[in-house]
């Protein structure tokens, strides 16, 4: 178990010392960033250590459920209509991801997320908000035909496009035996979300805060706690963390940019319905 209270005096120690506002790009952002984890984060209950993981059994790929007046499922939304000012920069509608090209069942634009992950993800919107930053998503619901799309591109070994960029020390073979790709993706129970950070000031042009890898880098340098990134990318990814988890999320201890709601309504289910 977790001392919180040892925990709250070591990191308040490490960022009042004089020496770590040399790795800051400005004493603004410094500034931001300190006082975001101590004001909103360290004053406040802190409840998640010791989640206890929901069973893994799978059940079956859900049916078409009963549609809503805009033609989605009951129980999911538009994250655009609860967080109007998100920036949205879906990669699997795009060649840009590791697949490089489009991906199977995303068919526009948008960003779907279940009722209860998206009112969350709100929360967490407008705590950033209050100190110039907000979010960007790369990715939330994901339909199982976008996972099954994955694997048949991973059974092919010899379509190694974008292998330099997003994969470059693993060889294609092992990508599912190392767990990067597999026949099932908690995207697709809708409570799940690929995230990171972005400055709100009119002169940084809603620039992304350096995490250390990019988004969908298969390897270790992309686990929240890899030391051997600059402390700043450090810094930056434990904030992502402690905002999300303030909020009801979890973290994949694999993926810094990977959050799961806790509490996420369709736990066992999968769903497959586009995204359009």
């Amino acid at each position: 178990m977790i001392d919180l209270h040892k925990f709250e005096i070591s990191f308040y120690g490490l960022l009042s010392t004089p020496w770590i506002k040399v790795i800051f790009p400005s004493n603004e952002l410094y500034c931001r960033i300190r006082t975001f984890i101590m004001r909103k984060i360290f004053l406040l209950p802190v409840a998640l250590t010791g989640l206890l993981s929901a069973a893994y059994t799978f059940k079956s790929v859900a049916p078409a459920a009963q549609s809503t007046t805009k033609g989605l499922p009951e129980g999911f939304v538009y994250v655009k209509d609860v967080i109007p000012d998100i920036v949205l920069d879906m990669r699997y509608l795009t060649a840009n991801n590791f697949l490089g090209s489009p991906v199977e069942g995303y068919k526009a634009n948008k960003c779907i997320l279940s009722k209860e992950a998206a009112m969350a993800l709100k929360k967490v919107q407008e705590d950033l908000k209050a100190f110039g930053l907000g979010l960007k998503i790369f990715d939330a619901y994901r339909p199982q035909q976008a996972v099954n799309h994955f694997v048949k591109w991973a059974e092919d070994v010899e379509d190694v496009t974008n292998k330099p960029i997003y994969y470059p020390n693993i060889p294609k073979d092992q990508l599912f035996a190392k767990g990067f790709i597999a026949a099932r993706s908690g995207h697709s129970r809708g409570s799940t979300v690929d995230l990171t950070i972005i400055s709100l000031k009119e002169d940084e042009n809603q620039q992304e805060l350096s995490m250390g890898t990019r988004f969908d880098f298969f390897g270790p340098p992309s686990w929240p706690d890899y030391p051997d990134i600059s402390f700043t990318a450090r810094a930056h990814r434990k904030l992502l963390q402690l905002v999300m988890e303030k909020h009801g999320f979890k973290h994949l201890p694999e993926e810094w940019w990977h959050f799961t709601l806790v509490d996420e309504p369709y736990p066992d289910t999968y769903f497959d319905f586009p995204v359009e």
